[in-house]
């Protein structure tokens, strides 16, 4: 029996009513916001005199399909009440901002144009980035500091595969605004951006040798509700490994007498839970859902241990999301770091 269409005013559902309705019963389309966030992208390869035919569709997350012109859009970029329920849900909207949007935007091209003209199969660029063939990892581990891989995406993604590293890079030399030449000098990726310059002047105005419009996965076909969609998304990004934070959360706060009227470490972190998570997220680069994962874990130790505040609240505030980038970074070189691919 067919399902029956949303009614019109379903923007105005709570989100318990939302989360059970089937991601292909969304009304969805590519127009307002990223139409115009896609058009820009459309000018900026036009600009190079690139031909690249991408086809844009919606789907449950960022990709572009293997060997595809297609670049998959994330469902809840296509209406602010499904941009309020990722953040309700997520703690962030990955591509929101326009900015953001556009830099997700210039790295899935770079897959689509290494797939329209099979770029990997050229020897240079596989000596360059990598073999392709390289199985992709569950995790991977950075090196922050790392000169030998360009800057773009959070993380250090350029890092986690060769097939990352190229279109990290193409992303790198694809923005207008990247002033490469003058960031990435004496840094070894800098070889990694003269080549792609070389690589797509000499593309410059030549048809692609594959134009593959594939849509896998679009929103009409996924048949899971928004509530099974986010639970299994939460799981991904969720923190899997048992961890205790007594040693550094006694630096900050303290069981003993002296601080018995000082407020507990719990209500601390609940104070101060929002701006931080955003903090370390951005400086780390790892979803803030993840993080917040970890801030629950420490508010729990704290009521266990009946901890309350050691010191003053300023120096609190600064050592406690150094304690947390320390944390999130410790996660993420242990392998607790999930790649979004």
């Amino acid at each position: 029996m067919p399902r029956v269409p949303l009614r019109a005013d379903w923007p105005d559902l709570d989100d318990e009513v939302l989360l059970d309705i089937r991601m292909s019963d969304l009304p969805l389309t590519l127009e307002g916001m990223m139409a115009g966030r896609i058009a820009q992208l459309r000018e900026e390869l036009e600009a190079r005199e690139l031909q690249l035919p991408l086809h844009f569709y919606l789907s449950d997350e960022w990709f572009t399909p293997d060997g595809s012109t297609s670049i998959a859009i994330p469902f809840y970029l296509a209406h602010p009440r499904l941009e309020k329920l990722e953040e309700a849900q997520m703690l962030e909207v990955e591509g929101g901002e326009p900015e953001w949007c556009l830099r997700i935007l210039r790295h899935e091209a770079g897959h689509a144009i290494d797939n329209a003209f099979r770029l990997r199969l050229r020897r240079q660029r596989r000596a360059v980035f990598g073999l392709p063939s390289k199985p992709y990892p569950e995790f991977y581990t950075p090196k922050p500091y790392s000169k030998s891989y360009v800057l773009h995406l959070d993380a250090w993604y350029a890092q986690s595969h060769p097939d990352e590293d190229f279109a990290e890079t193409f992303a790198v030399w694809l923005t207008p605004t990247s002033e490469w030449r003058q960031r990435y000098t004496g840094w070894p990726a800098f070889k990694k951006l003269e080549y792609m310059d070389a690589l797509m002047r000499s593309l410059r105005g030549r048809p692609p040798r594959v134009v593959q419009p594939e849509e896998v996965d679009p929103i009409p076909r996924l048949r899971t509700t928004l509530r099974q969609h986010y639970r299994t998304k939460r799981r991904h990004y969720g923190v899997d490994y048992p961890n205790f934070y007594d040693r550094d959360l006694r630096r900050l706060f303290s069981e003993a007498p002296e601080f018995a009227a000082n407020i507990t470490a719990a209500q601390f972190i609940a104070r101060i839970r929002r701006p931080v998570r955003r903090l370390v997220s951005g400086w780390t680069g790892i979803y803030q859902y993840t993080i917040d994962q970890v801030l629950e874990a420490m508010v729990t130790r704290c009521r266990e241990l009946k901890l309350r505040l050691a010191v003053p609240e300023d120096q609190a505030r600064q050592e406690f999301a150094v304690l947390l980038t320390v944390q999130a970074m410790n996660y993420l070189h242990s392998g607790g770091h999930r790649l979004f691919l």
